[in-house]
């Protein structure tokens, strides 16, 4: 039997500020980071999750996975997963820390570092990767991850377990396709952030077309005339009729209204979607633009900050997203994500989730294989950022424009500890970076 003994937190941040990798109109200098849970046992396996933010502030969310991670000391892992649904709801229901969320905020970003760590745990004990248990499971057990409360209104028990039992004929041949490496197709948005000049820009959509990239990501949102240049340059490289989809996100920078007019002179250039062209919260707003950019086939996508099930409810029961795109950790971890992947196969919404930032892209992989070979049936798309990869010891792995599936035992975001060393902050003297003469610029510089 294997028993939780102790838990611990790093709080570990790159500093992708220096060179503006992430900026967007939004976030114009963010430093990608990680608050990072380990969950020791009394053998050698060890459950590590992680939550995305992007520099000050991860401090607080390390502060409350130790909080949320009392839960677990001293249980073993047998008695969280026999009934995982269960156990969720058990995690979210200390009434005192539930009062700062509840199920939202860093409270919830917590909970998604923990949760997913049981599930890397999990994992390694099983020998599998996280994306083949759930692939493993009767529709049953599926449905037993998963707390409905709060969604029934939208799908129940039952309607989910007839789902998963109406995908089951087709689920072989699609774990035989995930095998081959072709669950998953790649979506860039290296290439399109806002801090990069346009040569570089063009140099690296260029690039990514010759790596067999089918679509690309671009940031929008500082001014109509300078977005408009860089559409262009990007239509000159992939191209109206060579089957190249463009995409654009605005990082909510936008009132409704705005979002319209805005995007109305865009639409020459054919996104195939705005994202998060308005507050996260805001389900009329986005229906409001869904409905005003659609006679010109712009579609609309949310995700990336959608706090809860609740509002992808709302979101998908509105008629309000055109793409759906969870988060792997904004949200509770994986279960919450189960959800939600059934909730969007019932409104017939595809999933397309977020993962631009440290360690996403190696969660994100295991969602969509699973939404692909369990839930939804059909191939999406999934985002891919170019960067920080090389801190994981099993870090994601794109060849001919797909993701490569993982196989290793885990959720893939076990970090190698010498990355967490140098990277950690405020970090040892003599050990961390952010101990050095080249974190000046940004521990003394204005903050954005």
């Amino acid at each position: 039997m294997v028993t939780i003994t102790h838990v611990a937190t790093r709080d570990i941040r790159f500093p992708t500020s220096l060179d503006r990798t992430g900026s967007d109109a939004m976030n114009a200098a963010g430093d990608y980071s990680a608050a990072y849970c380990i969950l020791h046992t009394d053998t050698e396996h060890s459950g590590h999750g992680m939550t995305f933010t992007i520099g000050r502030g991860n401090e607080i969310v390390c502060q409350a996975i130790r909080l949320l991670a009392d839960r677990v000391k001293g249980k073993s892992l047998d008695s969280l997963v026999a009934d995982w649904g269960k156990t969720w709801r058990y995690l979210v229901s200390d009434s005192q820390l539930r009062w700062i969320g509840p199920e939202k905020g860093v409270i919830h970003l917590a909970l998604g570092s923990v949760v997913n760590a049981i599930w890397d745990l999990w994992a390694k004990v099983l020998g599998k990767p996280v994306w083949r248990i759930v692939a493993d499971m009767p529709p049953e057990e599926f449905v037993k991850c998963i707390d409905f409360r709060y969604i029934t209104d939208a799908i129940t028990p039952e309607e989910a377990l007839q789902m998963l039992k109406k995908e089951e004929a087709g689920k072989a041949k699609r774990i035989e396709e995930a095998e081959q490496d072709r669950a998953v197709p790649a979506y860039t948005t290296s290439a399109g952030w806002l801090g990069y000049g346009q040569e570089k820009m063009k140099g690296l959509l260029q690039d990514t077309l010759g790596k067999g990239y089918k679509h690309f990501k671009l940031k929008v949102g500082t001014s109509v005339e300078e977005d408009r240049t860089r559409l262009s340059i990007a239509r000159e490289v992939i191209g109206y009729d060579r089957g190249n989809i463009l995409m654009v996100d605005a990082n909510q920078v936008w009132s409704v209204p705005e979002a319209i007019e805005y995007m109305k002179q865009l639409a020459e250039f054919k996104p195939w979607f705005i994202e998060e062209p308005t507050s996260p919260d805001d389900v009329f707003g986005h229906k409001a633009i869904r409905e005003a950019l659609r006679p010109l086939g712009i579609g609309v996508a949310t995700g990336e900050m959608c706090q809860n099930r609740v509002i992808f409810k709302q979101l998908l029961q509105q008629g309000a997203i055109d793409v759906c795109q969870i988060d792997a950790c904004r949200m509770g971890g994986v279960n919450e994500v189960l959800a939600v992947l059934l909730m969007a196969k019932k409104f017939g919404v595809p999933i397309v989730p977020h993962s631009g930032g440290v360690g996403l892209p190696e969660y994100t992989q295991h969602l969509s294989t699973i939404d692909y070979v369990v839930v939804s049936g059909k191939l999406s798309v999934l985002e891919y950022v170019d960067h920080l990869h090389e801190h994981f010891f099993h870090p994601s792995i794109i060849k001919d424009g797909y993701y490569t599936t993982p196989t290793e035992a885990g959720y893939s975001v076990e970090m190698k500890p010498d990355s967490m060393d140098k990277f950690e902050y405020p970090g040892k003297e003599g050990v961390s970076w952010w101990r050095s003469e080249e974190a000046r610029p940004i521990l003394e510089g204005e903050r954005i």
